[in-house]
């Protein structure tokens, strides 16, 4: 078995919406890469980051035949870098991980070892993979975010287009430390206009946000169409243009499909802790 690189491409030439042959033997080239940097200059994003992060994946339709053809499975979790140069498109993501289906494997750090090899470059950096076996599975817990709940609030909305002119903040008070949530994320599949359900969590040091605006314009991705990285990082240069938070750190769990769930999160202080993975109710 080997291992192969992959240029990036773009959305439209890849499998999603399109009818697609199964091939349950192992087959890295179906990881299909598209390059970061197109959707971060149409933000305005353009050399330095303003942000770190990563996108956390979790695959939980992972399964392979041991050397004698028994089938195994577990619960893969991929951790990629925001700096990655390549986002890989989440159905060549499944259509991989489907090639494992009948390929017999000497164990798990087998499976690790190719997951990570391939996935590096796909996403032309450096990847964690970690395996969740059955037996472990009684140890993963739900767990909901933690902050203040925006959808508490009784607003009126009528546009479901993301507008960064209705975040605002008192530049006039005192700088505040807040964490706001919310489940009212939602968005649509770049290419297949399919809808993506997420929550989102904002953690924020400066001048206090107006959470109703806020909350408007969250709810404005409704009718938008990009990835779940793309929207997380819109949300953050956008917060950042318009409300001027010292610090900013926005994490976003989505929904699975394909047996798959990307979940996001940027910051710009050095000092915030890495959310935890445990899934939440909807997930």
């Amino acid at each position: 078995m080997t291992t192969s690189s992959h240029p990036p491409s773009t959305p439209e030439l890849s499998q999603l919406g399109k009818p697609s042959t199964y091939k349950a033997e192992y087959d890295p080239s179906l990881l299909f890469p598209i390059a970061r940097d197109g959707k971060r200059q149409e933000i305005g994003i353009a050399g330095t980051l303003p942000f770190f992060g990563v996108d956390i994946w979790n695959a939980y339709e992972v399964s392979w035949l041991n050397l004698r053809g028994k089938p195994q499975v577990a619960i893969a979790t991929i951790t990629v870098p925001a700096d990655s140069p390549n986002i890989v498109e989440s159905k060549s993501f499944k259509l991989y991980l489907n090639s494992f289906n009948q390929t017999r494997l000497a164990g798990t750090e087998a499976l690790v070892n190719l997951l990570q090899a391939d996935l590096s470059a796909g996403f032309g950096s450096s990847v964690q993979v970690t395996l969740t076996t059955p037996e472990n599975f009684s140890k993963l817990g739900m767990h909901e975010m933690e902050g203040l709940l925006l959808d508490r609030l009784d607003i009126e909305v009528d546009s479901y287009t993301p507008n960064p002119y209705l975040l605002k903040a008192d530049q006039q008070e005192s700088p505040v430390e807040e964490v706001l949530v919310s489940h009212l994320l939602k968005s649509n599949c770049l290419v297949t206009g399919q809808p993506d359900w997420g929550s989102v969590q904002i953690r924020y040091v400066g001048a206090p946000i107006d959470q109703e605006s806020l909350l408007r314009y969250l709810i404005g991705f409704r009718d938008h169409n990009e990835f779940h990285e793309q929207c997380v990082e819109r949300i953050f240069t956008d917060i950042m243009q318009h409300c001027r938070p010292q610090k900013l750190s926005v994490y976003a769990r989505y929904t699975r499909r394909g047996g798959l769930d990307i979940n996001p999160w940027r910051s710009n202080f050095t000092t915030a802790q890495r959310p935890s993975n445990q899934r939440n109710a909807r997930q």
